[in-house]
């Protein structure tokens, strides 16, 4: 059974899309926001209710029996330990390729970011999910522990996970307030940092993420679940170039699918695998007969517009209607002998 981590909740809104090519259905698509993002700020879609659909639920997302990482989740513990897996194996080369900064004129930072779909983030379930991510690390540098800097969206946050984390035998992970890295000692603390982590920001606080990746390079930095929601990043302006130099290594959100006969559900999902960030695709699976199925892929993060189009051509292929259509257009070909 899924775990609360993988729990979703959703909600519907009227759209006009389609809905002239949609006359004979009253069946919507739903998409379901990542609570890891700002739970305030949820995009949501529905193709053609009658009326807006104000109930709200919550739906454990499929289990599917695989613990590979190249499949979504089925668990917490599963989704927790494929983020840390992607992360670690990422940042393994540039955390041991030190001297590389020095050989060239213009060392590209590494910049990653991870997403995880929590319903809780209060202080103490964001500092728990801190620890099991980077308490217990398993990246690994020649010669010394890598030593890692979580940077909180608040003081709340921070005074929450050092206290979460004095608990652990071996720690190497230290918790700065971002509002406080300008000041002198906060500074000297960024600087020996190996890798940075900015863990639940704010959008208000890009300038100073950006500031403080400055300050950082080359070292590598990381966004874990950022408070905003990707159709916001278009509105940053000079600040939305910032966000898109992060490449995602790992990402989770659910889908579903409600209609008359029968509800789908499904997932949009990245992982990057071994380590190497290479062109990963965003697939966009659906369940059909209790399995997962690609149904589309993506080469970037896909908008709710072109999630909304996949799901709506996967709908109307399985429908009713759409079947009985191509039964008559194979029976008229087969008796006129045209293909």
């Amino acid at each position: 059974m899924a775990s609360g981590l993988l729990k979703i909740t959703f909600q519907t809104i009227n759209t006009s899309k389609h809905a002239s090519q949609l006359q004979h259905s009253t069946t919507p698509f739903l998409f379901l926001p990542l609570l890891t993002q700002n739970h305030h700020h949820c995009s949501h879609l529905s193709l053609f209710p009658s009326k807006p659909l104000h109930t709200t639920k919550i739906l454990p997302l499929p289990v599917y029996s695989s613990l590979s990482s190249s499949t979504p989740p089925t668990t917490k513990e599963e989704a927790i330990l494929q983020a840390k897996t992607s992360l670690s194996t990422t940042l393994e080369k540039p955390l041991n390729n030190p001297k590389l900064a020095g050989k060239l004129k213009k060392l590209k930072q590494p910049r990653f970011r991870v997403e995880i779909p929590v319903i809780d983030d209060s202080p103490e379930s964001l500092s728990q999910l801190a620890v099991k991510v980077f308490g217990e690390t398993p990246m690994r540098r020649k010669g010394s522990p890598v030593k890692i800097l979580i940077l909180w969206p608040n003081s709340d946050l921070t005074k929450a996970a050092t206290k979460a984390f004095d608990s652990l035998s071996s720690n190497f992970v230290q918790h700065l307030d971002i509002s406080s890295v300008s000041t002198n000692g906060e500074s000297r603390i960024l600087n020996s940092a190996d890798v940075a982590v900015f863990l639940a920001p704010e959008a208000s606080q890009l300038a100073v993420m950006r500031t403080a990746s400055d300050s950082l390079y080359p070292k590598p930095v990381v966004i874990f679940n950022p408070r905003w929601g990707f159709e916001e990043e278009s509105s940053f302006g000079e600040l939305s170039g910032f966000v898109g130099s992060f490449e995602v290594v790992y990402s989770f959100m659910g889908l579903e699918v409600r209609g008359v006969l029968r509800n789908w559900k499904g997932v949009i999902f990245k992982c990057v695998r071994d380590g190497v960030v290479s062109g990963e695709r965003w697939e966009v699976l659906v369940e059909e007969e209790g399995k997962l199925k690609v149904v589309s892929k993506f080469k970037a993060r896909p908008s709710i517009t072109e999630v909304e189009t996949v799901l709506y051509n996967v709908m109307a292929m399985n429908s009713p209607i759409t079947k009985s259509a191509k039964f008559l257009k194979n029976l008229v070909s087969n008796v006129t002998g045209k293909k």
